[in-house]
């Protein structure tokens, strides 16, 4: 009986081990995927989803973004800055003139306002972000080139 119980004891640990191993690489979604970013704006498969939009008594934009592994959004700015919060994966954030900072569940990053950035996935692993961009009344995004292959592939390193 004793063995028994050890038996199933070791049987239930490694089934939870196993499914908790066997997805690494996907993510928690907590919002849905949404529609396909623009190539205009994004590299790779991004999946830009709002929810909630501006008006007079917020102005705030918020919204999630679903990377697959290796997307990225262009450079870009935001009049009144933006605020991410990273709820899955691993990525990078880049400010212009700055080293590329490594980002991942639990991360907060401040862009701060009228200052060229960009973040994305990493190359193995997908990000999910929710993006706050207040005092929408001075502008949202001002968006601008995309991030080359040369300045996305130093951020592996």
């Amino acid at each position: 009986m004793k063995n028994s119980l050890k038996s199933a004891a070791l049987l239930i640990f490694a089934s939870i081990t196993i499914l908790a191993c066997s997805n690494k690489n996907e993510l928690n979604t907590i919002f849905p995927k949404g529609e396909k970013g623009s190539k205009d704006l994004f590299t790779g498969n991004a999946y830009p989803t709002g929810l909630v939009d501006s008006d007079s008594i917020y102005n705030t934009v918020v919204g999630n973004v679903y990377f697959e592994p290796g997307a990225r959004s262009n450079w870009h700015s935001h009049p009144a800055g933006q605020i991410l919060i990273i709820t899955d994966g691993i990525g990078y954030h880049q400010i212009e003139g700055k080293p590329v900072e490594i980002i991942k569940k639990g991360s907060v990053v401040k862009c701060p306002p009228n200052v060229r950035h960009w973040h994305g996935a990493s190359a193995d692993v997908g990000l999910q972000q929710l993006y706050i961009v207040p005092n929408t009344e001075k502008g949202i995004v001002n968006w601008n080139e995309a991030v080359t292959d040369e300045v996305y592939k130093s951020a592996c390193r």
